[in-house]
């Protein structure tokens, strides 16, 4: 590959990193590229740590001889332990430990390998390894990612040229440069999701951040809390206290999103969620699906408690219709994205009813109004109740 030829790779890069093309897209087209300039790749693999609450890093591997060429690999932080060996015996660990930024290795050895992936890739007819880690941030990493790895392979006769790896030392760099910038998008859409929730997150990144900037909109409210929590964690140790509060939120919110919800608002044990759309009755009907798969998760959940001799709960449950105002509120250091309104306040005093009522699920007549006759039929009047601060006795509805 001559020096043209790996600045048009390079121009494609900077383009493409500027224009926001993702990971696998730049993996896949800078493997291409390459193999379409005369360097003979088969097999190529990046990897980088990153920032979020689930997973550890992220991995991207090209296969010229797979149909489906790209692949993305996530490692998990529940799989720590799996991937703690996977990184044990990886030749990246070797490098960092002895400072070394490259490692060429033929693979044309008769020996005992160093590492598990030689002799995978040699059994599989490949002739030559490069390794190479890209430092990517200084002290200012965005939580691990401070760091690209990448590994190259060929099945050519010889090896890599001396072409092939100035190449390769060349544009690599450029590369994990536009993967950089690529996966800090990612993570910024990551966070905004995990702790704003996914529509109040995508709306942030949308450029609606202006203190007071909010809109009104008319939507099913969803409040859900934990039955006998205080009690709860005045009996459960503290180290067991965090388990129990994740195990239940995890119902809930799984509940809510597959139902197409978005979660807005998690407070001590309590959750606020809401349910949008063009037609109000189709949100409380998801609103109900949600419910629905929250009490078979629960059900699961409680059983596999019992059976590990942990505590159990249920959840209290309030839907509501209403006008709320959702944008932004604070100060100019800290905002918050999320719903005011008269009808939060409302749903948060119906769920607390729950336990005055004896009651795992009450709803508002509002939302009962919603309902088709048949789907109204399930539900019946528990008689009217007053609210803290709400100045008229509401009327709330129980299944019957």
């Amino acid at each position: 590959m001559d020096d043209l030829q790996v600045r048009r790779i390079s121009d494609w890069l900077l383009e493409q990193g500027l224009l926001g093309l993702d990971e696998a897209g730049l993996v896949r087209g800078f493997c291409e590229r390459c193999c379409g300039q005369g360097l003979d790749l088969v097999q190529a693999a990046i990897f980088l740590d990153t920032l979020h609450p689930v997973l550890e890093s992220r991995g991207f591997l090209w296969n010229a001889e797979e149909t489906d060429a790209i692949r993305h690999r996530e490692f998990s932080r529940h799989q720590s332990e799996d991937n703690s060996r996977l990184w044990q015996v990886s030749p990246f660990k070797y490098m960092l430990e002895n400072a070394l930024s490259e490692m060429h290795i033929p693979l044309d050895y008769t020996g005992e390998p160093r590492f598990t992936i030689l002799d995978d890739l040699r059994l599989e007819g490949h002739t030559d390894y490069f390794a190479q880690i890209h430092r990517l941030s200084g002290k200012d990493a965005i939580g691990e990612m401070d760091s690209l790895y990448s590994r190259w392979s060929t099945k050519a006769p010889g090896g890599f040229s001396s072409d092939d790896l100035r190449a390769l030392r060349s544009l690599v760099p450029a590369l994990a440069l536009a993967i950089k910038a690529a996966s800090l998008k990612w993570v910024a859409q990551s966070l905004v999701e995990v702790y704003l929730g996914r529509d109040a997150g995508h709306r942030v990144l949308e450029g609606r951040i202006a203190r007071g900037k909010v809109e009104s909109i008319h939507t099913v409210l969803w409040y859900s809390d934990m039955a006998n929590y205080t009690a709860l964690s005045e009996q459960v140790h503290s180290s067991d206290l965090i388990p129990l509060l994740n195990d239940y939120a995890e119902a809930v919110i799984s509940s809510v999103h597959a139902a197409g919800g978005d979660v807005l608002k998690l407070v001590g044990d309590g959750t606020l969620a809401i349910f949008t759309g063009a037609d109000r009755s189709e949100a409380a009907l998801a609103a109900l699906k949600a419910e629905a798969e929250l009490e078979e998760r629960i059900a699961t959940l409680n059983a596999a408690r019992l059976a590990q001799e942990t505590a159990i709960t249920s959840v209290y449950l309030a839907l509501h219709v209403g006008e709320v105002f959702y944008g932004n509120v604070g100060s100019d250091e800290r905002l918050d994205f999320t719903v005011i309104g008269p009808a939060v306040n409302e749903v948060c005093r119906i769920a607390s009813t729950c336990r005055l009522a004896n009651r795992s699920l009450l709803v508002s007549s509002a939302f009962v109004e919603l309902l088709s006759p048949a789907e109204r039929s399930a539900f019946e009047t528990i008689g009217s109740f007053h609210l803290k601060g709400v100045r008229e006795p509401r009327e709330l509805f129980a299944r019957s």
